[in-house]
C-alpha cells in the first residue's frame, strides 16, 4: 500500500491509497482483526492520566539534576518558542522552498566551527552515540582509501560505556589503556600500545572524572607519530566553551551533544542531536548528505554513504543555534567558568565528609566514592534517599573505576541555595546511615512509590496491556 499526496501551487490538494499487489505488508501471524479487553476510556479521562503523569515526573523544570557526564541544565524557554516557527516544513519538500531552513544549518556549522576550531562539521547525527560512530566510521573510510589495515581503537578506563561498543561496531578491536594515580590515561602505557595497528584514541575531556588531561598535545603528537587519531568525546564540552579551540588541543575528530551543552532537552529518550567535527583531511570522508552553498543558493550534496535518514534533528539544531545566539562567544565562556565555579564549590562543600575519588583538582564534574559509609549503607540506598529531600540523584556506579561511585555534575543553572541544599541533604543523610541505617536503606519513603524491584523490572518487564492484567490477576 502507498499514500499518495498531490500538490497544486496553492498547497496539498488532498491524497489517494494505491495498493501494492503481491506483497503483503505484514506478516499472516501478526495480522489481528480485533483486539481484546482494550480500556474503553474517555478524553477525560485520558488527559487526566497524562496530567498526572506529568506532574508525578522529576525534570530539570523541577529541580536540581545532577546526573555527572550527563549536563542536565535547565533549558531557557525562549529557544523552545523560537524552535516552535520552524515546524511546517516537510523534509521532502525542494530545496529552493526551504532556503531558510538551509541558512540555520549553514550558521549552526560555521558557530561550531568557530568553537571547536575545526574544518568541517556534519549535524547528520541523531544522538552522542551516533555521533561517535560517524566519527569513527570516518576515520575508517579515511584509512580504507589509502589501503591501510588497522584494527585497534584505544579507549580509557574511564570512557564512556558506548566508547568501546563505538570501536566494537565500527569493526575495530577495543583495547583499554588505564588510568594514572591523578585520573588521567597513563602516559607509559599509553606509550607501550601504540604501533602502526591503532586506527584512533577515544578520549573524553575533561575525563568522566571531571579532570582535564594535562597531557593531551603529547598523546596527540604520539599518536600522530603512528599515523593514527585524536578522537575527543565531546560529551563534557560544557567544561571548556570559550576557553580553549580543541583543534589548539590536536584533536583531529570530535562529536558535541547539543542536547546537552547546548541548551536543548536532554533525557526521556530524545530528540538528540550530536554533530561531528574533524580536520580538513577528514573532510571528503564524512558521510553525507553534506551541506554546500553556490551561487547564493544552499544545496545538499554527496558526502560517503548516509549514517541515517534526511539531515538530522533539525528543531534540537534551532534551539542550539537560538542558545549560541543570544549568548555570544563571551556568554558561552561564561557558562563553561560558572559550570567549573559551582562544581568546585559543591565539592569542597563535600570533600570534608565524603572521600573524593582522585586529589586531582576538576572542572565541571566530580566523582565521590562510598569509602566513608559503604559499611553501613550503600550508593544505591543514599542515591534513594535523596529523593525524599527533593533532589534527583546524580549518576551512580560509573565511572567503574571508582568503587560505589557518586558522579556529579551540578551544571551552571542552579544557584549558591541550591548547592548548599543538596549537600546539606547529602550531609544529613550520611548522619542517619549512622543512627537509622535502616531508613536509608528502605527509602525512598516520600515518592509516589516506593523502592522498586529493579532486577525483576529489567529481567521480566511488563510491555503490554493483557500482561499487566494478568500481573494484577496474579496479585
Amino acid at each position: 500500500m502507498k499514500v499518495i499526496f498531490e500538490y497544486s501551487r496553492e498547497g496539498k490538494k488532498g491524497f489517494h491509497i494505491e495498493e501494492e499487489k503481491g506483497r503483503d505488508l505484514l506478516p499472516e501471524d501478526l495480522i489481528r482483526d480485533e483486539v481484546e479487553v482494550l480500556p474503553e476510556v474517555s478524553e477525560r479521562e485520558v488527559v487526566s492520566h497524562y496530567l498526572r503523569l506529568s506532574v508525578l515526573n522529576y525534570s530539570v523544570d523541577w529541580g536540581f539534576y545532577p546526573l555527572g557526564s550527563c549536563t542536565m541544565k535547565y533549558n531557557p524557554k525562549v529557544n523552545e518558542l523560537v524552535a516552535s516557527l520552524f515546524t511546517e516544513a516537510h523534509p521532502l519538500l525542494p530545496e529552493e522552498m526551504v532556503q531558510g531552513y538551509l541558512r540555520i544549518f549553514k550558521d549552526l556549522e560555521e558557530a561550531l566551527k568557530e568553537i571547536t576550531g575545526l574544518h568541517t562539521f556534519t549535524l547528520a547525527p541523531a544522538a552522542g552515540a551516533h555521533g561517535e560512530f560517524t566519527g569513527i566510521i570516518t576515520v575508517k573510510n579515511y584509512l580504507e582509501a589509502r589501503g591501510e589495515r588497522r584494527e585497534v581503537v584505544l579507549i580509557p578506563d574511564s570512557a564512556h560505556g558506548t566508547n568501546p561498543a563505538t570501536a566494537t561496531l565500527s569493526g575495530f578491536r577495543a583495547v583499554e589503556i588505564p588510568s594514572d594515580e591523578k585520573g588521567m590515561i597513563d602516559l607509559e602505557k599509553f606509550k607501550a600500545a601504540l604501533n602502526d595497528k591503532v586506527a584512533a584514541l577515544m578520549l573524553t575531556n575533561p575525563n568522566t572524572l571531571g579532570i582535564f588531561e594535562e597531557n593531551i598535545k603529547e598523546i596527540s603528537r604520539l599518536l600522530h607519530g603512528v599515523g593514527a587519531f585524536l578522537y575527543m568525546d565531546g560529551a563534557n564540552m560544557n567544561a571548556l566553551l570559550g576557553q580553549v579551540k580543541v583543534a589548539d588541543l590536536g584533536v583531529d575528530v570530535i562529536h558535541l551533544n547539543l542536547h546537552k551543552t547546548f541548551s536543548t532537552p536532554h533525557g526521556g529518550g530524545g530528540p538528540g542531536s550530536g554533530p561531528v567535527g574533524v580536520v580538513e583531511k577528514l573532510a571528503p570522508y564524512l558521510p553525507g548528505p553534506r551541506l554546500v552553498e553556490k551561487e547564493g543558493k544552499l544545496r545538499w550534496t554527496g558526502g560517503l554513504g548516509r549514517i541515517r535518514s534526511f539531515y538530522g534533528n533539525f528543531l534540537v539544531m534551532v534551539k542550539a543555534l537560538a542558545y549560541i545566539k543570544e549568548l555570544g562567544g563571551k556568554g558561552l565562556e561564561e557558562v563553561s567558568r560558572i559550570a567549573v565555579l559551582n562544581s568546585r564549590y559543591l565539592r569542597k562543600k563535600l570533600e570534608g565528609k565524603f572521600k573524593v575519588s582522585y586529589p586531582t583538582e576538576t572542572l565541571h564534574e566530580f566523582v565521590l566514592s562510598d569509602e566513608t559509609f559503604r559499611d553501613k549503607i550503600t550508593t544505591l540506598d543514599l542515591a534513594k534517599r535523596l529523593l525524599d529531600y527533593g533532589f534527583h540523584p546524580p549518576t551512580i556506579y560509573f565511572p567503574l573505576i571508582v568503587h560505589g561511585a557518586l558522579m556529579i555534575e551540578p551544571t551552571e543553572t542552579e544557584s549558591r541555595e541550591t548547592l548548599d541544599a543538596f549537600a546539606g541533604a547529602m550531609e544529613k543523610i550520611l548522619e542517619e546511615a549512622e543512627r537509622e541505617p535502616e531508613v536509608v536503606k528502605t527509602a525512598p519513603h516520600k515518592t509516589p512509590v516506593g523502592r522498586l524491584d529493579e532486577v525483576g523490572a529489567a529481567r521480566r518487564p511488563i510491555l503490554t496491556w493483557m500482561q499487566y492484567l494478568q500481573e494484577q490477576d496474579q496479585s
